[in-house]
Order: structure tokens, then sequence, then C-alpha cells
């Protein structure tokens, strides 16, 4: 059974978001480590994190995952807020280590008109920089494919190819793919064939096992839009094929599969839940 699950609030204490994701029957969930939209981080407590470890252990949840500050941009030409983002992605590492989540999601950053080969070189130094600073670590930063809006990187395979292949210690990093960011790039997922093209440019771009985590999203926007607007499973112009293909990929059997879909509900039911019964519905049992 792939392993399900979905961004889920920390409001409350980390363990919430644990027991959040266990209720709708999730079997992972990916959350913040502190408020994505505020540099400032309050102080991670020994409490927090034995309630957060001891939620996991309860609950069954398993590969939990991280996703950075949306304020972070590695790829920023400004000093300043370059050097901001390198101490906020330290932090982030740090407390993703300490709560006992393996996978740190992360955007690779926005060139904001410097140019793809000088924001390439930007995000390459701050990722040497945070690893520098966080030696010994198991805490994996999974770069994640953008929609490309704006002058946001890693929309092409080909930046975070560049990415990986120029750190100093590419061991430490994976891939993240979203589906609705690859098709607002512009790559077809709907066919098998379309599928495994994508996949296998991708893997020829970062390597193969490099995917360490799928975003699951339908796209309110048509492909190649650019345009970075998550809607339900087969709500958008994704449809179902593509999700189809990625839940049945045995690549991805232990590879952790989380909704960043609308939250709410619809006739009574959490949408969460909805959209975890219709991924489910996707699944081809195994004859063998």
């Amino acid at each position: 059974m792939p392993r399900f699950g979905s961004h889920m609030s920390m409001a409350g204490g980390y363990h919430l978001a644990v027991k959040a994701a266990h209720a709708v029957g999730f079997v992972t969930v990916q959350l913040f480590t502190k408020s994505n939209n505020q540099w400032r981080a309050a102080t991670l407590t020994d409490e927090h994190v034995v309630a957060f470890r001891s939620s996991l252990k309860e609950t069954g949840i398993a590969t939990p995952v991280a996703h950075n500050s949306y304020l972070i941009n590695m790829a920023s030409p400004d000093d300043v807020l370059w050097e901001k983002s390198i101490d906020a992605m330290t932090i982030e590492v740090e407390r993703a280590e300490a709560l006992g989540i393996g996978e740190l999601v992360a955007h690779p950053g926005a060139h904001t008109g410097s140019g793809e080969d000088a924001g390439i070189t930007r995000i390459i130094g701050a990722i040497d920089e945070v690893h520098r600073r966080t030696r010994g670590v198991s805490v994996k930063i999974d770069l994640e494919t953008t929609a490309g809006q704006g002058s946001c990187l890693g929309a092409s395979f080909d930046h975070l190819g560049r990415i990986i292949d120029a750190v100093a210690e590419p061991e430490r990093l994976g891939v993240c793919g979203d589906t609705c960011h690859l098709f607002a790039a512009g790559y077809a997922l709907a066919t098998p064939t379309e599928y495994h093209e994508a996949i296998s440019a991708l893997e020829q771009a970062v390597g193969a096992g490099r995917l360490r985590v799928w975003h699951l999203n339908d796209s309110l926007r048509e492909r190649g839009s650019r345009v970075d607007r998550h809607a339900g499973i087969g709500r958008g112009h994704l449809g179902l094929e593509p999700f189809r293909h990625i839940v049945n990929d045995p690549r991805w059997a232990d590879v952790p599969m989380v909704l960043e879909t609308p939250k709410g509900s619809e006739d009574g039911e959490d949408l969460d839940a909805i959209n975890l019964r219709v991924l489910r519905s996707l699944i081809i049992p195994f004859a063998g």
C-alpha cells in the first residue's frame, strides 16, 4: 500500500499534526517545524520533541516529512536575504533532526532577475554552507520541482541536476516531485508513455533513486501555465491518470506521498478523506 499522507497544521503542537493525519487514515504526515511565514522560530523544547516522537509511535505514522519556510530564498542575489536564508535553512535542518524527521522539502529558490546561472550558483553555495553547519545529521534536503512561476528555479529537471552535481555532499540531497508543479512546468503525465518519459528525464537529470517524496496535487491551471494552483485529486486539469501511474509504480512503494490539496469539508466529509479515498481507488491489486 502506498504511503499516503497530507500536510497538517502544527497549531497546538507538532504531535497534533500526527494525530490529525492518523484520524483521517493516513500513514505519513508533512508539517512545518516553525511558522512558515515568519523568520522567527519559537524554541523547540524537549517536551515538543517527546510529544511528537511519542505520537508517531502511538499512531504508527512513519516517514514524516518537514517543509521549509516560504520566506527562504537560497537563490537570492541579495546578500542579506541570502545569508538570512542560510541561517533559516540551518535551523530547519536542526529542528527536523531533533524531531526525528528525515526528509526536509525545500523550494530551490528564485533568482529575482539575476538569471538562472547566477541563481543556481547561489543555491549551490547556500546548500554547501548549510551542510557544513549541520555535519553529522541524517536529514536530507529534498529539492522540490516547481511550477516555474516568476523567476523560481526548479521547473526544469536540469536545474535540480546541476545543483546536485555541483554541491560538495550530493548524498545529502534528494528530490520532491510535485505533480501540480510538474504539470504546470509543462511535463505531460497522462499516458503511460508520457509518465515514463517524464520520470526517465527526471532520473537522468538527478539520478535514479533520488526522488524521496511525492506531493500529490491536481492543478487548477492547464499544462505549461507556470502557475502553481493546487486542486483536489481528479478535480483539476491533470485528471486521475497521472496519479494512477504514480501510486502503482513500485519505485515509490516506500516513498511518502503527501497531499497539499485544499482543506475543508464537502457534504460533511473531510476533503483529505475524500482525496485519500480517490487515491486508494486507483491502486491496482497485485494479482501475483
